[in-house]
């Protein structure tokens, strides 16, 4: 009898510990997603990009400058998805410009530094280098020299 009871006990543990599991949700189906069309009127990126490599290019874009696609992607009125390739909007332009400038510094110029300490991201400029979130970066204005002590020395 003592058996029974041992075992109904451990069979009522074990239901009652499995309940969290049964009474979870299903999943729910995996939403349609539409396929991105393949990328189209590139200028100054690479045109054998994936999709998936724009897209990680272009959020970036979006984080180093604080924006929205629509920043400089059109928005069709009617069906409110952006045109990609369309070239109606003159920040698109700029950004182009910006772009091939970030690529000519790095590798024109930050190829150059042989600093053993440096990380590939340190030799390395984005987007967010100058703008840090911002749509136009903000000027630099150094710190005012500390001066010690008198004479117009600076310390050394």
């Amino acid at each position: 009898m003592k058996r029974v009871t041992f075992c109904a006990v451990i069979a009522a543990f074990l239901a009652c510990a499995s309940l969290p599991l049964i009474a979870q949700d299903t999943p729910p189906p995996q939403q349609q997603r539409r396929p991105m069309p393949a990328p189209t009127n590139l200028q100054v990126l690479p045109k054998d990009i994936s999709t998936q490599d724009l897209m990680k290019m272009m959020f970036g874009f979006t984080g180093a400058l604080g924006v929205k696609c629509s920043f400089c992607h059109e928005i069709n009125e009617q069906t409110h998805q952006p045109n990609f390739a369309a070239d109606t909007k003159p920040d698109k332009k700029i950004a182009r410009t910006m772009i091939a400038m970030v690529q000519d510094i790095n590798s024109k110029y930050m190829t150059q530094i042989s600093d053993p300490d440096a990380t590939p991201e340190m030799k390395t400029v984005t987007c967010g280098t100058c703008h840090r979130g911002n749509t136009m970066p903000a000027p630099f204005v150094p710190k005012p020299e500390e001066h010690q002590g008198g004479g117009g020395q600076k310390p050394q």
